[in-house]
């Protein structure tokens, strides 16, 4: 088994953290102990005084898991690229303390799911991008990609990026696929899967659930229910 898997989106907005998330809960009802990370949030609300990551607690509730510092060790407060937000808060992001914290977890979990910010060239501080974060950890990339026109060039670049920069790419999730999907929607996936060097682990399906909690319960059991999952896991280092 390997120590984890370092989540990362072609963009903002596509659903890495429900992926992260359903993968979490899936691997708690398949009994294994799972911790959970997401090392940067910027746009953080704020309660009782309080930067509070929502990304963060949906990861922790999936998991079963207390939302610790080690979760989620910088918390920011404008909805911009991190190493803004982090110049914006008055606070420096350190890529050791953030290592740390994963050590912490991987000591005393099976396996960690770390999630991103955004996609692998946003910048987190002083030149260093999610993609260096990603190589300093020594995790595998589950990439997470939008299922419509638009998707082939930004699933190709993320992982031609990725390759540049000596990082492995276990492979890709195509998320929010749609009932009644158009041309653009049903030859994307045979191309990213062509075109990647990674093979294409799943078409996640839309769901219409409002509760995000009740989303990925009700992925996690959709996954667990299909015979390609187990295949998927093993690619995933498990």
């Amino acid at each position: 088994m390997s120590r984890g898997i370092f989540i990362t989106g072609t963009d903002t907005g596509v659903g890495k953290t429900v992926v992260a998330a359903v993968l979490a809960r899936l691997l708690r009802m398949r009994g294994l102990s799972v911790g959970v990370m997401k090392p940067v949030t910027s746009g953080c609300r704020e309660e009782d005084g309080r930067l509070i990551s929502d990304d963060a607690l949906l990861l922790c509730q999936a998991a079963g898991v207390e939302c610790s510092d080690d979760v989620a060790p910088y918390l920011l407060r404008e909805p911009v690229a991190p190493a803004e937000a982090a110049k914006h808060d008055g606070v420096v992001i350190d890529f050791s303390r953030i290592r740390e914290s994963f050590e912490r977890l991987a000591a005393s979990h099976d396996f960690v799911i770390v999630e991103g910010a955004g996609g692998l060239m946003v910048p987190l501080a002083g030149g260093l991008l999610v993609a260096d974060l990603a190589r300093l950890l020594d995790l595998p990339l589950l990439v997470v990609a939008r299922p419509g026109l638009g998707t082939i060039n930004h699933t190709v670049l993320t992982c031609f990026a990725a390759g540049q920069m000596d990082l492995k790419v276990a492979g890709v999730i195509i998320n929010n696929y749609p009932d009644d999907p158009g041309l653009a929607e049903r030859s994307a996936p045979h191309h990213i899967g062509s075109l990647c060097g990674a093979a294409v682990l799943g078409i996640w399906p839309h769901r219409d659930d409002i509760d995000e909690l009740e989303l990925v319960e009700g992925l996690a059991d959709w996954l667990d229910g299909q015979a390609e999952t187990d295949i998927v896991l093993r690619e995933l280092g498990l």
